[in-house]
């Protein structure tokens, strides 16, 4: 595979009938979503792509992608870097037949008015769904430990024995 740029948008029915290969990076600068769902992004994106035709003559774009991106931990608040890497393997959607016609493991994804696909907006859609939904450090590496997890304490009235305010409804049953 020759190391090439990637190109922002592509033509996926040709590119897969050329069986293109693309190796290179997406800059930091063009990760904007990525960048502000996390505390920034820390380096240019590697990325790998396929294009090629299945058994069923279905357009296949396979590919690899690695960043790493700064999150901030929900335990501590400190920041720390987390490496997103990423597989996927997905399929134009052209109509409701190829949405059918499309094994399970392709993702379905959508093209432009011109019929093009964006490579980038696809990779960041990838590292998104490859985030933490709560980031966290490992546990070893964190300075809050688990077993210190209490804010405060309760305060003296509410630990005193106050009355039930349902014993009223056991009068009612009789």
């Amino acid at each position: 595979m020759q190391k090439v740029k990637i190109p922002r948008t592509v033509d996926p029915a040709k590119s897969a009938q050329k069986r293109l290969d693309y190796q290179g990076i997406i800059q930091v600068s063009l990760l904007k979503r990525i960048a502000e769902l996390t505390e920034g992004v820390k380096r240019d994106a590697e990325v790998t792509l396929s294009f090629d035709m299945d058994e069923q003559r279905l357009t296949v774009i396979s590919g690899k992608a690695n960043v790493e991106v700064e999150l901030e931990c929900q335990r501590c608040n400190q920041n720390f870097t987390h490496w997103c890497e990423v597989e996927f393997t997905c399929t134009p959607y052209y109509n409701e037949k190829s949405e059918q016609d499309a094994p399970e493991e392709y993702d379905l994804v959508d093209l432009n008015e011109y019929g093009e696909l964006d490579l980038i907006k696809l990779v960041e859609d990838e590292f998104i769904l490859e985030l933490p939904q709560i980031a966290m450090h490992d546990e070893s590496e964190c300075s809050v430990q688990s077993n210190n997890l209490v804010f405060g304490k309760l305060p003296e009235e509410l630990l005193e024995d106050k009355p039930n305010p349902f014993d009223v409804l056991k009068n009612l049953k009789r």
